[in-house]
């Protein structure tokens, strides 16, 4: 699932998009005096002086969530990937998407090598006075680290801190309500899903599991969960190339064994390998967790995806160990 180089048919796709957003660009701006181009999207879009809302575009709905929960009624906020059967790492954007993008005051794309076309995006409409927020570039996670970074509750609580602050440059009137809302989201709606990881930290740090695929290696690596799979099948699997067959022999031999008390894996990105290596865990009679890339069900907000995940997490701890 990594994002490979442009087939023919993509370039041409991507000529249209770019084109088309330099369009957006161009229709949103005017000539100054002077003959320079001024943004008009940059212009009072969510000002303090307009009392407009902030527009704010996410390339992925988790990160979409979180921003219009901080937002509130301040902010509009739209995000690109919204479907759970849309894959972020090759999404192709569309001539709407371009527009959208062009529109943006506040952008906010995950970076780290997995939503690359969204930086396409914003490169093509260089709108004076946007701010963009790349998550991987904020957490310090570059192109070939490990992207799933809303998988990690402390570069979750930077991405929210790092939104109040945008906001509150973008709309300094508002700061005030940036800040209780950040708080309200923080003591309030995360509550449970910060006491949840917590939970597992103190109580199951330790505990051997098995993955998928490296999108349970940032929770893992937060809640001391000892990751047994091998590194490269689960990045392997994350990239959408073939593991190898030793990498596979020794999760067969961790399943059957019963070296791992619980199995995680993406249902978003379940390939053979990985719905063999499921049915193996079921018949040693190893609890199987499920989770997703993007918000599941459609709709849901990321506390409740993420709370409803991490107490199916701690329940199967449970079963496992008695614990």
């Amino acid at each position: 699932m990594s994002v490979l180089p442009c087939s023919t048919r993509q370039r041409r796709r991507w000529s249209v998009v770019i084109a088309v957003a330099g369009v957006a660009l161009l229709a949103g701006c005017s000539t100054t005096p002077g003959g320079s181009v001024a943004s008009t999207a940059a212009v009072g879009s969510g000002s303090a002086s307009s009392g407009a809302k902030i527009a704010v575009v996410t390339a992925e709905n988790f990160w979409g969530s979180l921003a219009a929960q901080l937002g509130g009624d301040h902010v509009q906020v739209t995000s690109v990937i919204d479907n759970p059967d849309a894959d972020p790492h090759d999404y192709e954007p569309t001539a709407a998407d371009a527009t959208t993008m062009a529109a943006a005051r506040l952008a906010i794309v995950n970076g780290a090598g997995y939503d690359a076309w969204a930086g396409k995006l914003i490169d093509a409409n260089p709108v004076a006075g946007r701010v963009v927020l790349t998550v991987g570039d904020l957490v310090g996670v570059k192109a070939g680290g490990n992207p799933h970074r809303w998988y990690s509750p402390t570069d979750v609580r930077a991405v929210i801190d790092k939104i109040t602050e945008d906001y509150g440059r973008l709309d300094p009137a508002s700061a005030a309500a940036f800040g209780t809302l950040h708080e309200q989201v923080i003591t309030g709606a995360l509550k449970d899903y910060f006491a949840l990881v917590e939970t597992i930290k103190t109580t199951y740090a330790g505990t051997q599991i098995s993955a998928s695929e490296s999108i349970v290696t940032p929770l893992a690596q937060a809640t001391g969960l000892t990751m047994l799979t091998p590194a490269s099948f689960l990045a392997a699997i994350s990239e959408g190339t073939d593991p190898t067959a030793a990498d596979k022999a020794t999760i067969d031999a961790q399943l059957t064994g019963k070296q791992v008390k619980v199995y995680v894996y993406n249902r978003q990105n379940a390939t053979p390998d990985v719905q063999r290596q499921v049915e193996e865990a079921k018949a040693a009679g190893i609890p199987v967790v499920t989770v997703t890339e993007t918000l599941t069900p459609a709709g849901a907000s990321f506390r409740d995806w993420q709370v409803a995940q991490l107490r199916a997490l701690v329940a199967a701890l449970h079963q496992a160990t008695g614990r």
